[in-house]
């Protein structure tokens, strides 16, 4: 039997999941939307995992990362959790081995990371604020009326984009809307908002940081071509995305997973887990903190948020 290993990165907008080989190849990958239940799309994840790999393999090894990476990594009782900073990285790196820069929008948050000689040497995460992410994309694509699986090509037509300012999600929306109502060509209001995710990002995200090639960039945003254009515009820099730039995330925590692995043998029946979660405030001191209970199949298997010991014990 030929040995198997998880990764899944559990994100706030979508979940992402691979299985690598001994070889670090990927032989089963997915990409589903959580759309609020970690638990629930963790389980389809897997189903689907599942029906792409032959009984040829075991599995010997499981990783989680993402925003959810504890709660999915006790769930599946994951042998490495890890942050997404260093699972981005060791994926990007085995695909990318002389990678300098990765930048990476997703739903919700975005990342830069600096990479010298195989080395994390500095980061910056920007989680507080939607704008320049895929939520503030899509979302002003709704505005506009446009598919936004149609956003990169229709900006790419443009050679003149509006400048809109996007630091914010409301000055943006109204930004948009004045420039929509003063006549401007639609495709140059797209082109207008991509390049404004561009440098909300250099602005922001990567200020300070030095920025150097080659230069991957992930992410769900990384798919619109009219942002990739305007990186390569701002930066005067070739920017690489690979084709499984949305899975770096879960190939990374996989191969994590495979250097930490013990004689343990998993299985991907995991559609039958009862998993619940409960929430509760603790009134034994003058903290109050919230407790989070977490069952597995009726059991209690762990306790959250307490700040003393009377906490883990209601």
């Amino acid at each position: 039997m030929k040995e198997c290993y998880l990764g899944v990165d559990i994100g706030s907008i979508s979940t992402k999941g691979v299985v690598i080989d001994n070889d670090n190849n990927i032989i089963a990958k997915d990409y589903i939307w959580t759309e609020g239940n970690p638990v629930n799309s963790v389980k389809k994840l897997i189903k689907s995992l599942k029906s792409q790999i032959n009984g040829d393999y075991i599995l010997k090894g499981i990783g989680t990362t993402g925003s959810a990476r504890k709660l999915i990594g006790l769930m599946l009782d994951a042998n490495i959790v890890k942050n997404e900073i260093t699972a981005h990285a060791i994926g990007t790196i085995s695909l990318h081995p002389d990678v300098r820069t990765i930048l990476e929008i997703g739903g919700q948050d975005s990342k830069i990371i600096i990479i010298n000689n195989g080395i994390i040497v500095d980061y910056a995460m920007n989680t507080l604020c939607a704008a320049g992410t895929g939520a503030f994309l899509s979302s002003q694509a709704k505005r506009i009326g446009v598919d936004i699986n149609d956003f990169g090509a229709l900006a790419l037509e443009s050679d003149n984009p509006v400048k809109i300012a996007a630091r914010c999600t409301v000055f943006a929306e109204s930004d948009l809307i004045h420039k929509a109502q003063s006549g401007y060509d639609l495709k140059d209001i797209v082109a207008g908002l991509c390049r404004s995710v561009v440098l909300n990002y250099l602005n922001n995200v990567g200020k300070g940081k030095k920025i150097k090639g080659p230069i991957i960039f992930q992410g769900g945003v990384s798919k619109n071509k009219g942002v990739v254009k305007y990186f390569k515009e701002v930066l005067n820099e070739d920017i690489i995305v690979d084709d499984n730039g949305h899975l770096m995330g879960a190939l990374g925590v996989a191969i994590i997973s495979k250097k930490y692995k013990t004689d343990k043998v998993y299985n991907f029946n995991m559609s039958n887990i009862e998993f619940i979660t409960k929430g509760l405030e603790c009134n034994g001191c003058s903290n109050n903190c919230e407790i989070l209970k977490i069952f597995k199949n009726s059991k209690l298997i762990d306790t959250w948020g307490n700040r003393c010991p009377k906490g883990a014990t209601i």
